[in-house]
């Protein structure tokens, strides 16, 4: 009993941690001090200058992760899903599952040469594509490989 406990903890705190982490990389995309445009002085493509949603706030958070403004949207409301699904271990299951199956997909669309920016709506290429991948990996492993490992019963021991 103590193992599906600790389990179904571990599947709620991965949901509540992807949650915070992602509601904090869509926060920092908006920070026009955390976004920069290569080789350029300038923070992020403003949206008076922008020709489309691809462009409008376009620039690379730390220097290494391409964003722009959908892509940071997004990034909030995953975060938030993932904060809201902490409450119940079913909904924090379904979101873990849900998460690794979209990012995974993600990831791999990222790498292929015609998705790079999903359909001209968000940049899914460079460091995007490995945060996509090792989210995915994590949550997956939390949620599917931990879950069976604690639903495993323990051998009784023999009392002498």
């Amino acid at each position: 009993m103590e193992n599906i406990n600790q389990a179904k903890m571990i599947e709620r705190y991965v949901a509540l941690a992807i949650g915070i982490s992602y509601l904090l990389l869509g926060l920092a995309g908006f920070i026009p001090a955390l976004v920069s445009l290569p080789r350029t002085s300038e923070s992020f493509v403003p949206l008076e200058e922008s020709t489309g949603a691809y462009s409008a706030g376009f620039g690379y958070m730390f220097g290494a992760i391409p964003t722009n403004s959908l892509h940071n949207i997004v990034r909030c409301a995953v975060g938030l899903l993932g904060i809201t699904s902490y409450n119940n271990t079913t909904t924090a299951r379904l979101f873990n599952r849900g998460f690794a199956v979209s990012y995974a997909l993600l990831a791999l669309i990222g790498l292929l040469p015609l998705g790079k920016t999903f359909f001209g709506l968000m940049p899914l290429f460079g460091a995007n594509v490995l945060l996509n991948a090792l989210a995915a990996i994590a949550a997956g492993y939390y949620s599917v490989v931990i879950r069976k490992m604690g639903l495993k019963p323990r051998r009784l021991r023999s009392v002498l």
